[in-house]
């Protein structure tokens, strides 16, 4: 309740009149995917039935393990520009470290301490903003994730159950926008850092009705593009022969050709990292692999993707290491032409008889949240850092 309170009383604080809305400030989301599984009290996948399991699946050193981190803010102030005295520019940040214990003057740079920093400029009246990140895992907080999330002004944003604010005051909708951006990989944080070139969220139910906050029955769904070329699941991925689960149910190309994932001749395989559909689905085509019931209050859809051929008429990577480190570049992405394609569990596939959530018409695709950063996945002593600007949400003409 705190929580939402304090989200909507932040929106009213930095409220700037505009047309055709207001828009409140830009997100940064700073996570960590320590959890102590036996001292959760929300029902998995929104279904009360389904208690939390008391063995412990996720990184946790022990009672205490989902502490706060520590954290130091520094107030956007005006500072002159040093070779150009008349040029004013605006700066702030944030720096801090989960181990309470640690020295932050030597937490950056010393081994086995998590550590992040987020520090954003620009000249006054003039151009855009450039947000600087840096991310470092540890050995007791070895899963954390920084994103910089432009959300929606009004509404539900994705992950959250409550209100939130944001910079979008247009809620983008499939297929009509596109996301341009800047963005320079300095460091890449590891072979399991899933760095989404772009993430989108959003949250409707299945029987395609926007969500409510009702956690037992809305899903937050995901897509996300993975560009780190040495990005390592934890299992095989997307896989006809061992790991089918992982593939979405169906692809379909950039012409409006679809196939069935157990089409071996022609559905694209590489061009998916890992699906995973919601725990409430009730007509889920076999096999299917459940998302984790423990990273949203209700249940959740994920949908990642990474660079390959079929991608490319959508401004995507085409192939491993573009836009990696060393290839900083603008990118200008046609998301919502693709996310339209995307596979979603709501939606029905008549042609195949497959009805998933029968007679419910399929979802329109709102998305409230449109992201970029890093998750770092269990690993300990890894460091990610990049740059971002000139990020801009373009809604096109329907």
């Amino acid at each position: 309740m705190y929580a939402a309170w304090k989200e909507l009383f932040l929106g009213y604080k930095c409220k700037v009149q505009d047309e055709p809305k207001p828009w409140n400030f830009w997100m940064i989301m700073l996570k960590s995917g320590n959890m102590d599984t036996t001292a959760a009290i929300c029902p998995r996948n929104g279904l009360p039935s389904q208690p939390f399991d008391q063995i412990p699946r996720f990184p946790c050193f022990g009672k205490g393990c989902m502490n706060m981190p520590r954290i130091y803010h520094d107030y956007t102030t005006l500072h002159s520009h040093r070779k150009h005295p008349k040029v004013t520019k605006l700066k702030g940040g944030f720096h801090g470290t989960w181990e309470l214990d640690a020295d932050m003057s030597t937490a950056k740079t010393q081994n086995d301490t998590s550590f992040f920093s987020v520090t954003w400029h620009k000249i006054l009246g003039k151009g855009s903003w450039k947000f600087h990140h840096v991310l470092k895992t540890s050995s007791k907080y070895p899963w954390l994730m920084l994103y910089l999330r432009s959300d929606a002004t009004t509404g539900f944003s994705g992950g959250y159950h409550y209100e939130t604010r944001g910079m979008s005051k247009i809620v983008p909708k499939s297929p009509n926008f596109k996301v341009r951006f800047t963005l320079d990989v300095i460091k890449g944080g590891g072979p399991r850092s899933q760095f989404y070139l772009m993430d989108i969220g959003s949250c409707w139910k299945n029987n395609g009705q926007p969500c409510d906050g009702d956690v037992t029955t809305d899903v937050t769904r995901y897509s996300e593009m993975i560009i780190n070329p040495d990005i390592r699941a934890v299992s095989s991925g997307c896989n006809p022969k061992e790991n089918l689960k992982l593939c979405p149910v169906y692809h379909t190309f950039a012409n409006g050709t679809r196939v069935h994932r157990t089409d071996e001749a022609r559905f694209p395989y590489d061009a998916y990292h890992m699906y995973c559909s919601p725990g409430n689905g009730m007509y889920l085509e076999e096999p299917f692999n459940h998302c984790d019931e423990y990273s949203n209050p209700q249940a959740q859809e994920i949908l990642q993707i990474l660079p390959h051929p079929v991608w490319g008429e959508y401004g995507y990577p085409t192939k491993k290491g573009e836009g990696w480190i060393g290839d900083a570049r603008t990118w200008e992405l046609d998301v919502g032409r693709l996310s339209q394609s995307l596979y979603f569990y709501q939606r029905n596939v008549v042609s195949w008889v497959i009805l998933q959530d029968p007679f419910t018409k399929p979802a329109e695709r709102h998305w409230p949240s449109i992201d970029l950063g890093t998750e770092i996945y269990v690993s300990s002593n890894e460091l990610a850092e990049w740059t971002v600007s000139d990020f801009d949400i373009i809604v096109t003409d329907e």
